[in-house]
């Protein structure tokens, strides 16, 4: 078949510009083959090289004493956890094909953020997901979110991974291009840790698992692209995955690196053999040479083109030692894999692709990828206009309500607030023995084998925040990941982050994402969270909406000692209720804002990082000093949705008095952030409020456990029962379930 002639117009239609297109002949000193402008194509795509994000993004923070990989260099964040242990964990989106094909979109996803934990010598031991849908009563969102759920829990349930934790939101914005974001989580002894790397002239290049098809190719591409009219068409973009060839692969490659024959792995992912190969020979400071007729292919008459650009799942590549390649061919017959030398290592540092002997590509391997040659932007910013227009709002002429009972239904009742057990009951979450089961928790908790440690885990974002604030939507994202990581007994060590934005060639969406950077890095500063590695999706937009600015933070946290995990629920009669730190009167960006006025009004939530601070470390040290019975943070719906949440958990009421100036409204329902409600015995009672004196920190003594009933002030009375069951069925109710 005689291949497409290569030139501007060409280059155009594989999402190049003239200056990028310019840039490559530049580079190889000659037009490109038409394999040649693929490969260029899809690792200079947005997906691949990060091109209009990687200057901003090196501005976070990102080194600390317990990284023990730079973020960038190798497949997931590497954190030293002690006793000899690493934790490899990475979060990544998949929101384009999960708009098109829900159930295969997210169902990949899902495949391949657990490749790149185990290509790292890491076994996975949980999974995490945050989600975004528009509103459930229109039938397509209803369709998507359905599949979303079904692609990620059939495909971890068959590997074998517990979904520990995970949050799910619903707004408009969100109705043509859902945000679909997997996190993954893996141990491994630090003596096996695998790298990304090719080095040792003459080692073996192999490809490993299955089959090299059609599907997937240009993903990245199609990633780095809006969604429109034209979208659905895009369905073979979407790669199909198979968990069970996956688990296959999980056990043979961590028993190939543990026989220390292997130099280097790398899954296979966005741009497939195209990615794996450059990037692993930029790292190493080599070349490779490939022959693509060794590749083994399901289709027939595949070009080097196609097989070069396939994105077709459960592949990995390895670098074997010279001489060694019997013993890994004898693992994968073990295991009943497939595996082909396609190739080998040498010291040119290009990229050399031959295809029954004729060469169809000859690039130098560092000017494909990220951090080396691919092209690096820093785009214009403009403020939103509408940002003016919200900020205006005057918030007295709101008419404060006549009936708190009915409004606290509402919110109990909301799809962004409500149980989302029709989701979780869908995933194992016990697979493996080590998920600590919590009844309505802040985070995730694993215990880590053979010590007497844990890992504590959690995603959290908030588009509305961050559409009203990006600065302030950085820094409350990281802060209240943080904080449900300390509620729950752990401290907070390090973040992954997965940056949703639309396009970034629109200064005004370019603003938000920079502000949001910014604010990310002043909140991992303060709280002394670096970032190791994450993932940046751009393009969040359809032909009708726009997403909000969606920032996702994978936040890791380390329990020290198993005794020191804490619940958030309410657990003995007359135990004290402590409201620690600040309760301004604000409602801005709040879940009560949205249902009284249906409208985005105001700022962002209020946030203090140093308030933030001393919140999380007092709430640590009491529970080490095992002062405090529960912990639960304030966040969505205010001071009363935790109330109720930490009444639901413990199966027992409470009644407390919330001070206010102006509106208690507005002091039960805001959502401002740096509050954690405690809970201790009466005895406890005065040491701690006496330690809580000794630092420069709000903190009140606002009521006590006990009874059938939530009562809040003279305002709210409801019985326990009752708001459960409207917690536990709202989904499902708007499901039809």
């Amino acid at each position: 078949m005689k291949e497409p002639e290569v030139n501007l117009k060409t280059a155009i239609e594989h999402g190049l510009n003239e200056e990028e297109y310019l840039k490559i002949i530049e580079i190889l000193g000659r037009t490109p083959t038409y394999t040649e402008l693929g490969i260029f194509s899809v690792m200079w795509s947005e997906h691949c090289s990060y091109k209009n994000s990687i200057a901003l993004i090196k501005t976070l923070p990102r080194k600390g004493e317990r990284i023990l990989v730079q973020a960038g260099e190798e497949n997931a964040g590497l954190i030293d956890i002690g006793d000899g242990l690493a934790v490899a964990f990475k979060i990544e989106s998949h929101n384009h094909p999960s708009a098109i094909e829900p159930y295969q979109g997210a169902a990949t996803g899902v495949g391949g953020i657990l490749r790149d934990i185990f290509t790292m010598g890491a076994r996975p031991i949980a999974v995490l997901n945050s989600l975004r849908f528009g509103n459930l009563q229109n039938p397509k969102v209803k369709y998507l979110f359905k599949n979303v759920v079904k692609g990620i829990s059939d495909y971890g349930n068959c590997f074998g991974v517990p979904t520990i934790a995970g949050e799910i939101y619903f707004e408009d914005c969100y109705t043509e291009n859902p945000i679909v974001n997997v996190m993954a989580v893996g141990i491994v002894e630090q003596d096996h840790i695998m790298k990304a790397v090719a080095k040792g002239e003459g080692s073996s290049v192999m490809i490993v698992g299955s089959s090299t098809g059609r599907d997937g190719i240009h993903g990245a591409t199609f990633a780095s692209q809006e969604l429109n009219e034209d979208s659905e068409n895009k369905r073979p973009s979407v790669q199909v995955g198979d968990p069970f060839t996956e688990k296959l692969l999980l056990e043979a490659t961590l028993e190939a690196i543990k026989s220390g024959h292997l130099i280097g792995v790398q899954d296979m992912g966005a741009a497939g053999i195209s990615c794996s190969t450059s990037e692993m020979s930029a790292r190493g400071n080599s070349g490779m040479i490939i022959n693509l007729e060794k590749v083994p292919t399901r289709e027939k008459d595949m070009s080097s083109y196609e097989i070069m650009l396939s994105e077709s799942q459960e592949r990995m590549l390895y670098i074997i030692k010279k001489g060694k390649e019997k013993e890994i061919f004898d693992i994968l017959k073990k295991w009943d894999l497939n595996g082909s030398i396609i190739g080998e290592v040498d010291g040119t540092e290009y990229l050399k692709v031959y295809y029954n002997g004729k060469l169809e590509a000859e690039i130098p391997a560092k000017a494909l990828v990220l951090g080396y040659g691919a092209p690096v932007y820093q785009r214009e910013t403009k403020i939103p206009e509408y940002i003016y227009q919200i900020r205006n709002f005057d918030f007295n002429i709101l008419p404060q309500p006549k009936d708190y009972e009915d409004i606290l239904i509402k919110l109990i009742s909301s799809p962004n607030i409500c149980s989302k057990k029709w989701v979780f009951s869908q995933y194992d979450s016990m697979v493996g023995t080590n998920t600590i089961p919590l009844n309505i928790s802040d985070a995730g908790i694993v215990r880590i084998k053979g010590t007497n440690k844990a890992l504590v885990l959690k995603t959290d974002g908030n588009g509305r925040y961050t559409y009203l604030n990006p600065l302030k939507g950085g820094e409350i994202t990281v802060a209240e990941s943080a904080r449900n990581v300390v509620c729950q007994g752990g401290i907070p060590l390090a973040i992954t982050n997965c940056l949703n934005f639309g396009n970034p060639y629109d200064p005004e969406i370019y603003w938000q994402f920079s502000e949001a950077i910014k604010g990310i890095k002043n909140a991992c500063n303060v709280l002394n969270t670096p970032v190791t590695g994450g993932n940046v999706s751009f393009y969040n937009e359809s032909l009708n909406y726009s997403v909000f600015p969606t920032p996702v933070i994978g936040m890791l946290g380390l329990i020290e000692n198993l005794d020191f995990i804490t619940e958030q629920r309410f657990l003995n009669e007359s135990d004290s209720i402590i409201l620690i730190g600040s309760n301004p009167e604000n409602i801005s960006g709040s879940e009560y804002l949205k249902i009284i006025t249906d409208k985005l009004l105001g700022d962002a939530p209020i946030i203090d990082l140093y308030e933030e601070k001393v919140v999380q470390k007092v709430v640590q040290e009491l529970i080490r000093m095992k002062l405090i019975n529960s912990a639960h943070d304030v966040s969505d719906g205010g001071i009363a949705i935790s109330l109720v949440e930490c009444c639901i958990s413990g199966n027992i009421g409470c009644k407390v008095n919330i001070e206010f100036i102006n509106r208690l409204d507005y002091a039960i329902f805001n959502e401002n952030q740096s509050k954690i409600i405690i809970t201790c015995s009466k005895n406890n009672q005065d040491t701690i409020t006496n330690f809580l004196s000794l630092f420069n920190i709000n903190f009140k003594i606002i009521g006590s456990v006990g009874g059938n009933y939530l009562e809040i002030n003279d305002k709210i009375k409801i019985d326990i029962k009752h708001l459960e069951k409207l917690y536990q069925d709202s989904l499902e109710n708007l499901l039809g379930e």
